[in-house]
């Protein structure tokens, strides 16, 4: 006879360690399987090893699904400060960076060891949560309840939690296992792709990979959303906070468009004019921009003469393109780049309050597998911890 479980959750990461450590309180036996050497490794690289570990304003309209509403349940039952206070109650050090960003004075190691405490405590209500690295799923099947087949043996679970992610960051050991499993029980899944990722750029926009390096504040937009941070130029194309916070919206064809004059309105080189009419684009655009990202603009403007003798229409012209400045990307870096997956198990499958499955008694869906993709700042680890929290008060 296998061992027996409570719950079996696939996944070591950020939202299958919170579930286990909820669960576990409330008195729950729980197995976590974990196919890497050690817990927590997404959780380990994150925020440059300081692990951006939620964002104060986190709110449903920082998300995005195939069914918008789907996170507001578990997102305003576990919010950023109920995560905050369970980190200085560890007495974690932490500080916060532009755009409510919170990340760890120290290490993201002590994050991990947090989980792993919160996880430990379940004896104290009755509880037990074992965390068991290396290994690898072979088979998953229904019988009263879930058999889970591993390279050390066999589980039995009288839940199953899927927690392994999305497809992103293939060399941490991500994989799209969660679909495969979530497909095999009849789970549909929206199509995933790569987000919060590099865009690449061919054809005539090539010109820009050799400024290679160079970082402007800019406003990138893709689709409906628009964000004010930084872009940076590749030697593949665009990337930088401002892109990837864009990439997520991108579709294949679709143009991004970048404001290179944020702080500046639709007049401003009449204004340079006015003030300064011996001036040229150039050099105008050299005060506001890195030189070199400033030449290549205004070589692409053709704007050749001085201010004074250029006309209003050619400058209004020139003003709106920089305003609103289209780019054209080929595609993305890829999985291999990409923070996250948008896509994924279908919300329409789960419940928004357990995160249970609707027509297989005792599966969950947690975290990144979900079809729930949170901006760039700390928005997916608190959807990891609120969707965790949500199934494990219900398992």
């Amino acid at each position: 006879m296998p061992d027996s479980y409570d719950a079996i959750i696939l996944g070591a990461g950020a939202a299958g360690l919170m579930c286990a450590a909820r669960a576990g309180q409330r008195g729950k036996r729980v197995l976590v399987l974990e196919k890497a050497d050690r817990p927590g490794k997404k959780i380990l690289i994150s925020g440059g090893g300081r692990c951006n570990f939620t964002n104060i304003g986190a709110g449903p309209a920082n998300y995005l699904s195939a069914n918008p509403h789907f996170a507001k349940s578990a997102l305003a039952r576990y919010t950023a400060r109920d995560f905050l206070e369970l980190v200085e109650r560890h007495d974690i050090a932490w500080h916060e960076k532009t755009l409510g960003q919170l990340f760890c004075d120290g290490s993201a190691k002590q994050i991990v060891a947090m989980l792993l405490a919160e996880c430990e405590k379940a004896s104290e209500f009755g509880g037990e949560v074992t965390v068991r690295c290396h290994e690898d799923v072979q088979t998953v099947d229904q019988e009263n309840g879930f058999r889970v087949v591993t390279n050390s043996g066999a589980y039995h679970g009288a839940s199953l939690v899927l927690a392994t992610g999305g497809p992103s960051i293939p060399k941490m050991g991500a994989s799209g296992f969660a679909y495969d499993l979530a497909r095999k029980f009849g789970l549909k899944i929206v199509e995933p792709r790569p987000a919060l990722v590099p865009l690449t750029l061919g054809g005539e926009e090539v010109l820009f990979r050799e400024i290679s390096g160079v970082s402007a504040p800019v406003v990138a937009r893709a689709g409906n959303a628009s964000f004010p941070e930084a872009a940076l130029f590749t030697h593949r194309g665009l990337s930088g906070p401002a892109i990837l916070q864009a990439s997520s919206y991108w579709k294949p064809g679709d143009p991004v468009l970048i404001d290179f004059l944020p702080g500046r309105d639709a007049d401003w080189l009449l204004e340079r004019k006015r003030e300064t009419p011996q001036a040229t684009v150039r050099s105008v655009l050299r005060d506001e921009l890195p030189d070199r990202l400033a030449d290549i603009l205004s070589e692409k403007l053709g704007v050749q003469s001085d201010l004074g003798n250029a006309s209003d229409k050619a400058l209004r012209t020139a003003n709106e393109r920089l305003k609103r400045w289209e780019f054209r990307p080929n595609g993305t870096e890829g999985f291999a780049k990409a923070e996250v997956t948008v896509g994924g198990i279908s919300t329409n499958e789960l419940s928004s309050k357990t995160m249970a499955a609707k027509n297989v008694p005792g599966l969950y869906a947690i975290g990144e597998a979900v079809d729930v993709t949170g901006w760039l700042g700390g928005y997916n680890f608190q959807w990891a911890w609120a969707s965790g929290v949500a199934a494990g008060e219900a398992l």
